[in-house]
């Protein structure tokens, strides 16, 4: 009998797989929804460990705080505003029926008071493309147009931290602190590289030797590869 194979040490959720959740600074979420419009401060720009986007602890007038993804731009001590009547502004959060049409936006909410959802990575934003009665047609990172009920949130601007990919790890060491703070089991071995009694693939000299697609029904253990593969390999005629 072979071993247990990572797919399945994974599903099973030891600590090895699982998010250190207890690193976190906070959740970066809106407070609940208000018809009046707040003002309030950036009190600081923290870094979550995690999160590839630093977060903005916000303190409004009436004393609520708050953390969200701090927009490309926001410096401590600026002033935001939180409500439908905010101004049109970077940092500024307020209902998507109150965002003119092509303004960019993130941290959006799917529904009213849930904080936001949306968009929350750095440099991914959303467009606001137009209205259709009660929902905002909002245009999302993925390329996807998506109706949204207009009373939901977003705040105006861009997510910092954009850029963060295109500087090189560089070291083995880089890639270990980027996989220690996430729910990512690293180094991650290749199953051919195993021997046969860890791995479907292993024992054949870094070769699978046999087709790797797989049966959708196959049984825990033998499920690796191409799982119910329509088609494998490049397209005939393609360049």
């Amino acid at each position: 009998m072979g071993k247990r194979i990572l797919v399945q040490r994974q599903g099973r959720g030891t600590p090895t797989f699982r998010s250190p959740s207890h690193l976190r600074v906070a959740p970066a979420r809106y407070p609940p929804p208000r018809d009046e419009t707040l003002k309030g401060y950036v009190v600081e720009l923290v870094h979550d460990p995690g999160r590839w986007v630093p977060l903005a602890h916000i303190e409004l007038e009436d004393g609520t705080e708050y953390y969200i993804p701090a927009a490309e731009g926001m410096y401590v001590g600026q002033e935001v505003y939180i409500g439908p009547n905010a101004p049109i502004a970077v940092g500024n959060t307020l209902p998507l029926a109150n965002i003119p049409e092509g303004t960019k936006i993130y941290n959006i909410e799917l529904r009213p008071g849930d904080g936001g959802k949306l968009a929350r990575q750095a440099g991914s934003y959303a467009i606001v493309l137009g209205r259709s009665g009660k929902y905002t047609i909002v245009l999302l990172p993925s390329g996807k147009q998506k109706q949204i009920i207009s009373t939901a949130r977003a705040t105006i601007g861009v997510p910092a931290g954009i850029g963060r990919i295109e500087k090189p790890l560089l070291k083995a060491g880089a890639a270990y602190h980027k996989y220690k703070v996430k729910a990512t089991k690293w180094p991650r071995v290749r199953g051919v590289a195993m021997n046969a009694v860890s791995h479907p693939h292993g024992g054949h000299h870094q070769s699978v030797s046999f087709p790797t697609t797989v049966s959708r029904n196959a049984p825990p253990g033998r499920k690796v590869g191409h799982i119910a593969a329509r088609r494998c390999g490049r397209k005939k005629g393609a360049h």
